[in-house]
C-alpha cells in the first residue's frame, strides 16, 4: 500500500533537505499519545532512527536510512524500518524535495507499508494516512508557505 503527500515550501530544494534534521524530527512528532526519540543520527546512508512509544501502547520502532541522493531537480532519502511496532509488517519512506523555483521545494512523503495480510495492511491506511497528513502544516509553518 502507499501514500504519496505533496507540499509546497518556501527554500531552495536543497537548503530545505538541508534542514531535515533532529530539531525538524521533533517538531514533526505526532502529537497523540507519549514517544521519545532514542537515536537520531541523521538523514543519510547508514544513519539510524530509534523512537520508543510510551502510551497509549508501549512499542519500538528502528528505521535505517539506506538511501540518499542529490541531483539538480531533488534531494532524497529512504528510511526503512528493521523494527515495526504491530502490525505493521513493512516500512519504506522515501523523503523527497523537489525543485519547483530556486527558492520554492515541493516535499513528498512517498510511504510505503504492509500489515500482516491484506485486510491488516487496509486497516492500516486510515491511520497512517491521518498520521502524516498534519506534516503538510507542521511543514509549511517550518519552512514557509511557498
Amino acid at each position: 500500500m502507499t501514500i504519496k503527500l505533496k507540499t509546497k515550501v518556501k527554500g531552495n530544494y536543497k537548503e530545505v533537505m538541508v534542514r531535515f534534521d533532529r530539531k525538524l524530527f521533533e517538531a514533526l512528532a505526532p502529537r497523540q499519545g507519549e514517544m521519545e526519540i532514542v537515536e537520531f543520527t541523521g538523514s543519510k546512508k547508514g544513519d539510524r532512527v530509534h523512537i520508543r512509544f510510551l502510551k497509549p501502547l508501549k512499542a519500538e520502532w528502528v528505521s535505517i536510512i539506506t538511501d540518499d541522493g542529490i541531483n539538480e531537480q531533488e534531494a532524497y532519502f529512504v528510511d526503512e524500518g528493521v523494527q515495526l511496532p504491530f502490525p505493521l509488517a513493512f516500512w519504506r519512506h522515501r523523503h523527497v524535495v523537489r525543485k519547483i523555483t530556486q527558492d520554492t521545494s515541493c516535499i513528498v512523503d512517498d510511504i510505503t507499508f504492509r500489515g500482516p495480510n491484506t485486510l491488516a495492511t487496509l486497516l492500516l491506511y486510515p491511520a497512517i494516512f491521518l498520521g502524516f497528513y498534519p506534516r503538510k502544516k507542521i511543514y509549511r509553518r517550518y519552512f514557509g508557505v511557498a
